[in-house]
């Protein structure tokens, strides 16, 4: 089975919070420039690099203790 994935840029905002996702890079920074944020308020990140670095990682929340 093939599976095609799109490029994706996720851009977050200074405290960390995704704000917007979509495959044009484009529209991630008008997202920023509609809600004005500058550039120094916001990271636009590749998603598809970030995926590769979790792959095989475990989000099971049953297998680990409560944090709280």
């Amino acid at each position: 089975m093939d599976f095609y994935f799109l490029q994706m840029y996720g851009l977050y905002d200074k405290e960390g919070i995704l704000r917007f996702v979509d495959s044009d890079k484009d529209a991630c920074i008008a997202y920023a420039e509609l809600f004005e944020l500058s550039s120094t308020n916001y990271c636009l990140m590749d998603l598809d690099k970030d995926i590769k670095h979790v792959k095989g990682t475990n989000f099971d929340q049953s297998l680990g203790g409560n944090s709280n």
